[in-house]
């Protein structure tokens, strides 16, 4: 057999950028990078900066509140503040005016700026002249909650959140909770927005007085909760019991899950009843804040019954005894 003659692949590259097979002496290939460099156009000075994507914007935006009431409600609940952006004319209003001279004596930064910055730093959102930085919201311990329920009323109500990853949603509910007389909230860390500045806002200064809890594995806090004589009632689209066919008689948590999902299957295996609203119309569920406003208004209802006609039983014995004793006489 006659030998085979090697003939080099034109087209394969050389292992090794640097090595001997290079066509070209490096000092010429250094020089047509710098002819090439020069030949480039200056650098447009004008040009706009590239713009930031949608997720950098939200971690840029996210620790910000803004609009009147919610900042105002923060400078009065003397929540921690990092810094205010606000417009000359604002800072001077009477509302805002001795309210920042505390915050700022208490460190946070207040800058004077034009509504042209505030439009930028919230994306044109309806910030009516104020912007603030709020530090990060300070979780309760699940003990410390379960305490500060017990010793606020006889039977307190807690809600838990299941999967809710809207902001708004979880706002909506802190204030309903809050509004109507519930005790605290528990979320989970993960799977779950946090309170976040956009629930801040939403929630419209009902934080300042609505403790959260954020655990790390939901049905665990569920199982102590029980533990601590609480009863658990899952928000379900089908398959719980009516809604004005359940007594809410002890302390109560009512857990809620998102509008998609619901209430896993591990978390309604943890609750003693499921609860269910019965719906006429043909959209087939409610807003996750609007279930949880009427099941809480439901629960609240029923405690203002059961308070009244402790008090009526009350004032009957009271009369009873008063007819008894004068008889006697």
């Amino acid at each position: 057999m006659a030998d085979k003659k090697y003939i080099p692949n034109p087209e394969r590259k050389p292992r090794f950028s640097g090595s001997k097979s290079s066509s070209k002496p490096k000092i010429h290939q250094k020089s047509e990078r710098l002819h090439a460099h020069k030949s480039q156009p200056p650098l447009d000075r004008t040009q706009a900066e590239p713009q930031p994507s949608e997720e950098q914007e939200s971690d840029r935006t996210d620790d910000l509140i803004y609009g009147r009431h919610p900042v105002l409600s923060a400078l009065a609940q003397e929540h921690s503040i990092n810094k205010i952006w606000i417009t000359p004319q604002l800072r001077y209003d009477p509302r805002f005016h001795t309210l920042l001279i505390e915050a700022k004596a208490n460190g946070t930064v207040i800058d004077e700026v034009d509504y042209r910055r505030l439009d930028q730093m919230t994306g044109k959102s309806n910030h009516q002249g104020v912007v603030a930085q709020v530090a990060p919201y300070k979780y309760w311990e699940l003990d410390d909650l379960i305490t500060q329920a017990r010793s606020a009323v006889e039977k307190p109500v807690l809600l838990a959140s299941d999967g809710i990853m809207d902001p708004h949603n979880l706002g909506a509910i802190v204030r309903t909770a809050e509004a109507i007389g519930a005790q605290g909230l528990v979320i989970p860390q993960r799977r779950a927005v946090g309170i976040t500045s956009t629930v801040m806002k939403v929630a419209a200064g009902a934080l300042a007085s609505f403790p959260v809890a954020r655990v790390v594995n939901l049905s665990r806090a569920l199982e102590q909760l029980k533990e601590a004589g609480f009863w658990i009632y899952g928000a379900a689209a089908e398959a719980g019991d009516s809604l004005s066919s359940v007594q809410f008689t002890e302390a109560t948590v009512l857990v809620v899950g998102s509008e998609g999902e619901g209430l896993n299957l591990l978390t309604q295996r943890c609750c003693d009843q499921l609860v269910s609203i019965p719906l006429q119309g043909k959209t087939p569920s409610l807003n996750v804040s609007v279930a949880t406003g009427m099941i809480l208004y439901e629960i609240y209802r029923q405690r203002s019954q059961q308070q009244l006609h402790l008090k009526i039983k009350t004032a009957d014995n009271i009369e009873k005894i008063k007819t008894r004793e004068y008889k006697e006489i």
